[in-house]
């Protein structure tokens, strides 16, 4: 078991804080709620950090980590979000690593091997990580002298992004030795707050919430009634400024449709969303962080730990499911803290396009019994099931739809019944899918490299590369550069549909009590309650979109800040200036003045 400082333990100055904060991050002082937050890690408490979005939360444990002794874990959900944030402190001299799926074996040991050495201030891992492999029992035997948990909403099942590997924190702290631990979060209200203290196990728990008042925010409501009135809509107000502006879309078709829109209209925009390979991404991020695209059109899969502080505008071309996720979206308005804009065109039947997700979400028990019917009748003898979740979900996908089996399989993982197990890294399908004639008439100059990773394919699978072949990465030639190197070249091959392909080995392994009959524990209970909740936070959002009173108290009252004030002069309805839908004597916006709260 680690050595572990008690709680009553100090850890440094708020002056040898303030010393690291300018000296490594070039800021002269904490804001008012960050003092709050970096005094409680200073003094070994457990702390949950509740700052909105451009608040500043990962300064108030990256500081503290720099100026004490040993290794801190940071828990983050998202790879892109790991690392950037890595990349920016690398930047800046700190030493600083992530571990995630896309790293090779050897770079995974070269990084626990640093930890070890105590050559790494900060370790960014994945939740999953944390429970796979031997990686948990390494830093058991390293030690945690500080566990940040960031995005800590996603651990309650009554936040807006609930994830079941977040639920299991608690147990790994308790496993790492109940190191101190500090949770942070942009949206959470008072019973998610709770509800993170309550599953950390959290001590004596210093709980800083700041003020969730952005007050150089302006916020509008817009209805429209058709996708036409929305583009129309979204191209006016991109017009009406220079500045830089993220249009958030619903899904990824909607993100490259509306791109497709706004380039029509000519206004430089790019997308950005989870759907494109990792170089395509990056280049949309780059060219609006350097200004050569004014405008990125995405999914929330954007925005996460991007710092570009001087977006002026930001529109939601429909209506986001949660209060929390507008929020947290609307809030990359402005980081700067001049005046900015939040728009949200909203229309109706924007509802029934969250309730279709939150239906899919939490699948009823007929879907979940007939998938884990087929799990037991593909497993082998050993309980294995040699088809990724994707693939499983694709057999059942004709008679329940993808989104229900994959929420289905979620459900199963959840209870324990079965667990999905990681492709094997140097192992990949792959079809071919252009002509002979095309590979050598595109495939040339800079891209030879590319056709020589075709023709070794070719030399192992022959035909059969046609239909889709299995092949090991590292029996091709070794000038090729093994897995490290072709990776990168498949996904640029898929991304011009050269080929498809996708890693092969994974596969779903049942529970040993699979074989009973009154097997999964499900607890049917905790679906229903999560399902009532998301509908719960649903009817906010929508409540917020169709409000006669000042947006802002509405959004301040829902996380229960205790400045919330019944007017702003700074939201439509403040202002009297809320559209309304056109009719045959209604032409022009509502003027007048609110009513109080």
């Amino acid at each position: 078991m680690p050595t572990v400082s008690p709680p009553s333990a100090g850890f440094g100055t708020l002056d040898l804080a303030r010393a690291t904060l300018l000296s490594t991050f070039g800021y002269p002082d904490f804001r008012p709620p960050q003092i709050r937050a970096v005094q409680a890690v200073l003094s070994g408490r457990d702390s949950l950090i509740v700052l909105p979005t451009g608040g500043g939360k990962s300064l108030c444990y990256q500081v503290p980590a720099l100026i004490r002794d040993g290794l801190t874990v940071v828990i983050s959900p998202l790879i892109s979000l790991m690392k950037d944030q890595v990349d920016a402190l690398e930047r800046k001299g700190v030493s600083a690593a992530f571990i995630n799926s896309t790293l090779s074996l050897s770079d995974v040991a070269d990084r626990m091997a640093r930890a070890r050495e105590g050559a790494l201030k900060m370790l960014y891992l994945a939740p999953e990580r944390l429970e796979a492999g031997r990686t948990l029992q390494q830093l058991v035997d390293i030690g945690v002298s500080l566990l940040a948990v960031d995005e800590a909403h996603c651990i309650s099942e009554w936040g807006h992004d609930f994830r079941p590997s977040y639920r299991r924190i608690g147990s790994i702290r308790e496993r790492l030795g109940t190191p101190q631990t500090v949770a942070l979060t942009a949206t959470a209200t008072p019973d998610v707050r709770l509800d993170i203290v309550r599953q950390l196990a959290l001590r004596d728990a210093e709980v800083v919430v700041a003020g969730f008042d952005r007050a150089n925010l302006t916020y509008h409501v817009t209805p429209v009634r058709s996708q036409s009135e929305r583009d129309t809509s979204a191209i006016a107000l991109l017009r009406a400024t220079e500045a830089p502006a993220i249009v958030y879309a619903p899904t990824r078709k909607a993100v490259e449709r509306v791109t497709a829109v706004l380039v029509r209209g000519r206004i430089r925009a790019v997308a950005y969303h989870a759907g494109l390979d990792a170089a395509l991404r990056q280049r949309a991020q780059d060219a609006f962080m350097q200004q050569r695209a004014r405008v990125i059109v995405a999914t929330s899969a954007f925005g996460m730990g991007i710092d570009k502080p001087d977006v002026r505008l930001v529109v939601h071309h429909s209506m986001p499911g949660t209060l929390e996720a507008y929020y947290q979206e609307a809030g990359r308005a402005g980081r700067d803290g001049k005046q900015s804009t939040c728009v949200l065109l909203y229309a109706f039947p924007d509802r029934f396009t969250h309730e279709f997700f939150i239906d899919g979400a939490h699948p009823d028990r007929a879907t979940v019994q007939q998938t884990w019917m087929c799990l037991r009748a593909h497993a082998n003898s050993d309980g294995v099931v040699p088809h990724s979740a994707d693939a499983i979900a694709r057999q059942l996908a004709s008679s329940l739809g993808d989104r229900k089996v994959s929420a289905a399989l979620r459900v199963l993982v959840a209870a324990g019944a079965c667990r999905t197990e990681a492709p094997t890294a140097g192992r990949v399908s792959v079809r071919l899918l252009a002509t002979p004639e095309r590979i050598t008439a595109e495939l040339t100059g800079a891209r030879a490299v590319d056709r020589d990773v075709l023709r070794a394919f070719w030399k192992v699978a022959g035909r059969t590369l046609e239909e889709g072949a299995s092949i090991d990465l590292a029996r091709l030639p070794r000038h090729l550069g093994g897995q490290v190197e072709i990776v990168p070249i498949l996904e640029r091959l898929a991304a011009q549909q050269f080929v498809t392909w996708m890693r092969i080995g994974a596969g779903v392994r049942l529970d040993p009590r699979a074989r009973h009959a009154k097997w999964p524990p499900v607890d049917w209970s905790a679906i229903d309650r999560r399902r009532a909740s998301d509908l719960r936070r649903l009817d906010a959002m929508q409540q917020y979109a169709q409000t006669r009173y000042c947006r802002r108290a509405f959004v301040l009252r829902y996380f229960g800040d205790p400045e919330v004030r019944s007017q702003c002069a700074a939201c439509d309805r403040c202002l009297g200036t809320t559209e309304v839908l056109p009719s045959a004597s209604t032409k022009q916006p509502v003027r007048g003045r609110p009513r109080p709260l």
